[in-house]
């Protein structure tokens, strides 16, 4: 098995990436927030109200649990992301130094074209 770049991996998304796209549309709402802001507070009440170590030890798991999964889901993000605007960048450098040399057109532009659209695929 070899380990390639989220982005690299063909351009049919497999259900990972899908997964990781909704999951990071998730966790940047309010109602994200608003439950991990419970999580916590939950936590606190716990330790104000001495209830027993195993339940302070299930919500200090659940804690770690949900940030070990956002860890994984922010990674693949920041991957997918950096991946897009190199592509962009290398496009751009390929049309420019296209039109410098005096090359209306062509395969540089087409390639610009596609890495402007590269967004709407993600």
């Amino acid at each position: 098995m070899t380990i390639r770049h989220p982005a690299e991996r063909g351009g049919e998304r497999r259900p990972f990436e899908r997964l990781a796209e909704k999951a990071s549309h998730f966790t940047s709402s309010r109602a994200f927030f608003g439950l991990c802001f419970l999580l916590v507070a939950n936590f606190v009440a716990m330790h104000v109200v001495q209830l027993s170590t195993e339940l302070e030890l299930l919500a200090a798991g659940l804690m770690t649990s949900v940030t070990l999964l956002l860890l994984a889901l922010l990674k693949n993000s920041e991957l997918r992301a950096e991946h897009a605007i190199q592509r962009k960048l290398d496009a751009i450098a390929k049309a420019l130094l296209a039109h410098h040399e005096g090359k209306e057109g062509g395969e540089a532009f087409d390639e610009l074209r596609d890495a402007i659209r590269m967004e709407e695929e993600i």
